[in-house]
């Protein structure tokens, strides 16, 4: 008796199993595709607008984001300068994005000397390199833009800037 039970109770979950099969795409059917909002470039940073953040003390360079370009945009990009000088003086300025959902970051425009901008013809989303100490765009990731305080906060971010960041950065 318990062979035609046992293949009674697979017959009746049968049914109830196959249905699973469109669950995936019923779940994701009404989703949709990520957009990018069109960045406008910010105005050229001023020199009382630079908050300093650490990066790693293996790197000579200081690096800072200026404060007032940073945004939280709809399509949930993080938008923000970032200078970086190094020890010799030199100065290297850019505008760029980062989004928290999927640890990427683009390029969009690189500062001038005369406070114009250049923008990136070969800009694309490329992964944040989350192993490499001298990455500054890992620092921000984890420690202003994308935190567990919630990722591509305004309010959130600002406070991280001004406090140093979330997290006491080791190197």
């Amino acid at each position: 008796m318990r062979p035609p039970l046992l293949l009674l109770g697979l017959l009746a979950v049968a049914p109830v199993h196959a249905g699973w099969g469109d669950f995936d795409y019923d779940f994701d059917a009404n989703k949709k595709p990520w957009e990018e909002v069109q960045a406008q470039l910010p105005a050229a940073p001023k020199a009382e607008n630079l908050t300093p953040f650490q990066v790693s003390s293996a790197s000579a360079h200081r690096h800072f984001v200026d404060f007032t370009s940073v945004s939280a945009g709809e399509d949930g990009v993080v938008r923000y300068t970032v200078v970086v000088r190094s020890a010799g003086g030199a100065e290297n300025i850019s505008f760029e994005g980062m989004r928290c959902t999927t640890g990427e970051r683009k390029l969009y425009a690189f500062g001038r000397p005369d406070g114009t901008w250049s923008r990136n013809r070969n800009a694309r989303w490329e992964p944040i390199k989350s192993r490499q100490a001298t990455s500054y765009q890992r620092v921000l990731f984890f420690h202003y833009f994308c935190t567990v305080e919630g990722a591509a906060n305004l309010t959130a971010m600002q406070r991280n800037l001004r406090q140093g960041g979330v997290y006491t950065q080791g190197d």
